[in-house]
């Protein structure tokens, strides 16, 4: 019996878009969903949207809840992790009060301040489910959607490197899908290989039948001075490799642009913009639990499969499939730290999912990786070590923050968001540090 096991069901505009994705493959309309939630009510909406869904697509998955997480694991065959700790609330508290030092976010899930602390609310978590993981499905895939990716694939790799781990994210194929559309090349003959790290990796090939697509993307800029204003194609145009995010991200993993007034209007950087995207999720659930209790069909129509449905049915079947995903870089990236959470091209098939080795990447890609990585070295160090000053280290040591504020602003920063975080950070790094 195959058991495919959802934390933090209740993100159901995601989960309706996986369960869409899951029950159209033949081979898995009979599984047995079992959804678990902290919150009775949205547990309650992901319950209906996953039988409105089933009904409309005429399967049959055996669909249980639990708002208890190791009833709900018990027996998994897969995972899929899509919890945010502390929601909305805690999202705005990450963008207001590094806002009142002057520091400018755009996304607040990655790096940078917004990035830490969302680990830090993230890692007790991760903790709790890899110890209920061990006891009632320790063979189980665990599937990570959970950001920031990086720091928790980091993580789960330093506690439980028992356990079959792997952080899934769609920056890369939609990367690859927008820029095929830009040059006007059917996506499904072109070829490409990525790889650096979550949200900051690097397109090192882009191929239509053995020729390098590169140059027609030079020439479409070259046109079109408005492609010009967006961070990514800057990115690109000076480091010679396209970064697999989208500029709202990559404006702040960098020390580049966000703190530059004239940067910000001529790249066009929307900042703040994660908290507009965290209302309108929202209104999202809002309007998708009206629907389902209202009795009126959802919308199921899908550009793209998601992931995590590809990696079930490729190890439920044997259909082999490559993707780009998120593992410890054991040996996959020689320019880059071992250990820490690499995004690598990966074969998937019965036997799981196997990352390629990428060897190095470009030196200058590999340098602009380091600043990201060492932020999230520190912060999970700071977690395995129970050190409330690496926090500050982290902080200290992200690119976008260390170029917007001085080293007693940041220190002070981290005191005030500890503060603003309470009881959800771990409690070894609660408190203030006198300097």
């Amino acid at each position: 019996m195959t058991v495919i096991t959802f934390l933090g069901a209740g993100s159901v505009v995601f989960t309706r878009e996986l369960l869409a994705d899951l029950l159209a493959f033949d081979e898995l309309r009979e599984v047995t969903l079992a959804l678990h939630d902290i919150d009775a009510e949205r547990l309650e909406t992901a319950e209906a949207i996953a039988r409105r869904t089933a009904e409309q697509l005429g399967a049959a998955p055996k669909i249980i809840t639990s708002l208890d997480r190791r009833a709900a694991l018990d027996g998994a065959t897969y995972v899929i992790n899509a919890i945010q700790v502390g929601m909305h609330a805690a999202t705005v508290r990450d963008f207001a009060v590094p806002a009142g030092y002057g520091l400018r976010q755009t996304i607040g899930d990655t790096v940078g301040v917004g990035g830490i602390f969302r680990a830090l609310r993230t890692f007790p978590v991760l903790a709790g489910i890899a110890a209920d993981m061990r006891a009632v499905c320790p063979d189980a895939w665990l599937l990570n959607y959970t950001n920031p990716m990086a720091m928790n694939v980091a993580y789960l790799a330093a506690i439980a490197p028992d356990l079959n781990v792997v952080g899934l994210c769609h920056s890369v194929f939609w990367t690859v899908h927008d820029l095929c559309a830009l040059i006007d090349v059917p996506l499904d003959e072109v070829d490409y290989r990525a790889a650096g790290v979550n949200h900051q990796a690097w397109l090192l090939r882009w191929e239509h039948r053995g020729e390098n697509l590169y140059p027609r993307l030079d020439a479409r800029i070259a046109e079109d001075p408005q492609l010009r204003r967006r961070v990514r194609m800057d990115m690109y145009r000076r480091l010679g490799h396209f970064p697999t995010e989208t500029s709202e991200h990559s404006a702040e993993y960098v020390p580049w642009y966000l703190h530059h007034d004239s940067e910000v209007e001529r790249l066009r950087i929307p900042v703040g913009e994660y908290v507009r995207i965290s209302e309108a999720n929202l209104a999202d659930y809002t309007a998708t639990r009206a629907t389902v209790l209202a009795g009126e069909p959802l919308d199921l129509h899908r550009d793209a499969t998601e992931y995590a449905p590809q990696v079930i049915h490729s190890m439920q079947t044997g259909t082999l499939r490559r993707i780009h995903a998120n593992v410890a870089n054991l040996g996959l990236i020689s320019n880059l730290p071992e250990g820490f959470a690499v995004e690598v091209p990966c074969v998937v098939d019965r036997l799981g999912v196997r990352p390629e080795r990428v060897g190095a990447l470009p030196p200058q890609c590999a340098a602009v990786n380091r600043g990201f990585v060492s932020v999230g070295e520190l912060t999970v160090r700071a977690m395995l070590d129970g050190d409330r000053r690496l926090v500050r280290q982290a902080a200290m040591v992200d690119p976008n923050t260390a170029a917007a504020l001085t080293l007693e602003q940041i220190w002070a920063l981290c005191d005030d968001l500890t503060e603003a975080h309470g009881d959800l950070l771990p409690p070894a790094l609660r408190g203030r540090i006198a300097f």
